[in-house]
Order: C-alpha cells, then sequence, then structure tokens
C-alpha cells in the first residue's frame, strides 16, 4: 500500500469510527437535493475528537505542501471548511479568510471575511466534495477579489464525475485525503458492512440520482 492509499484508508477508518460518516443502504438518507443516499457524511464530529482532528490537520497541511509548494493565505469555505482551515492555517503559519456562500446584507456586505493582498497564491480548505459547485463558488469570489488560487484540499470527496468535471471547467485543482471508494473497501474489510450492502453502495455510486434502495 502506498503512502497516499494509507492515508485514505486511515481517515476511512476515522470517520467510520467515530461516526461522521453513516452508511445504511437499506434505510438511506435523503439528501436536500431529494436524491436518496445509503451515506450522511458530517466530517464536523471530527473536531470533536482531538486524535482524528490532528491527524486530519497534520494531512491537510502535508498535502498542500507537497501538492501546492509555498503559497500565501489558506481561505476556509464556510461553514465547515472554516475551523480545518483555521487549524492548518495555525500549523502552516498562514494568514487565513473565509468565504461565505453569500454575501452578508448588512454592514459592508462582504462575501469574504478576512485580509486579502492582490495577487497572493492561496490553497482553499473544504470538508467535502460533491458536485463542487459551493466550493467552487468560493473559488471564484477569491479570484475575484485578486487572488492567485492554486488549488483545493478537502477531507473526503464523494468520487462524482460532476465534480471532476465542474473543477477541470473551473481550472482549478483538488485533491482529498479520502474517497468514496476508500472508505467502501475499508468498510468491507473490516465488517462496517456486508457483501449485499457492498453491492447497493456501489450501485448508488454509478448513478446516486437514479438509485433506488432495495431489501438486503
Amino acid at each position: 500500500m502506498n503512502h497516499k492509499s494509507e492515508i485514505e484508508q486511515k481517515v476511512a477508518e476515522f470517520l467510520l469510527q467515530i461516526k461522521a460518516i453513516k452508511l445504511q443502504p437499506s434505510k438511506p438518507f435523503t439528501w436536500a437535493s431529494g436524491w436518496k443516499s445509503p451515506i450522511y457524511c458530517d466530517n464536523r464530529i471530527s473536531l470533536s475528537h482531538p486524535t482524528v482532528r490532528t491527524y486530519i490537520r497534520q494531512k491537510l497541511s502535508e498535502v498542500i505542501q507537497e501538492e501546492f509548494g509555498s503559497i500565501g493565505m489558506i481561505a476556509g469555505v464556510a461553514t465547515a471548511g472554516i475551523p480545518q482551515g483555521v487549524l492548518v492555517a495555525q500549523d502552516l503559519g498562514l494568514p487565513f479568510a473565509y468565504v461565505r456562500s453569500s454575501a452578508k446584507e448588512h454592514g459592508r456586505q462582504n462575501m469574504i471575511e478576512g485580509e486579502i493582498v492582490d495577487g497572493q497564491r492561496v490553497v482553499v480548505i473544504e470538508d467535502l466534495i460533491s458536485t463542487g459547485k459551493s466550493s467552487l463558488k468560493a473559488v471564484e469570489a477569491l479570484r475575484e477579489a485578486g487572488c492567485d488560487v492554486v488549488g483545493l484540499v478537502a477531507i473526503f470527496s464523494y468520487g462524482f464525475d460532476v465534480a471532476d468535471e465542474n473543477f477541470k471547467a473551473a481550472k482549478c485543482r483538488y485533491t482529498t485525503l479520502s474517497n468514496y471508494n476508500a472508505l467502501i473497501k475499508y468498510a468491507s474489510e473490516n465488517g462496517f458492512v456486508h457483501h449485499e450492502e457492498e453491492d447497493l453502495l456501489r450501485e448508488w455510486r454509478r448513478d446516486p440520482a437514479n438509485w433506488e434502495p432495495k431489501t438486503v
């Protein structure tokens, strides 16, 4: 197992153990989009577990240094990317800012909170990638403000093709500590799901918009 695979599996292990990720192929969740999903991910729970929180912070910092080299600022995507971004910025000794989902309706009507320096190289921190639209909205706001956004790093991705397409169209590199395929591999090998449930999980990944749960 290479270093990247080790990290993917360790993060999957942590997220399952602390129930930041729940797998329920037979009793699916309903997303805001209306999709039926056998998985629910809330990486904010990792903040309540010091060992997990530290591991994620260390690996996010390592990935940023390895993938993007010298940068000038870390930016978090509101809201879940803010605490992770602060931890990483502190770890790397860098300035921090965060991007709101929309501009404030009062005061200075900011969408970006924090000091922005024109032309500085920025890496964006996100907790979860689904389609990538909300993350790329933050990237666009930073670019419009004069930042050189060199990439985005997240804890977990569902691995949807549409996310790859959206990031490619936006000309934004992205990487994640773990992903859906690594999660299912770990869950299957360590008793979090049985064989029939694994098949349902893989079916959902192939066509999430049209997936229908089945009793197993």
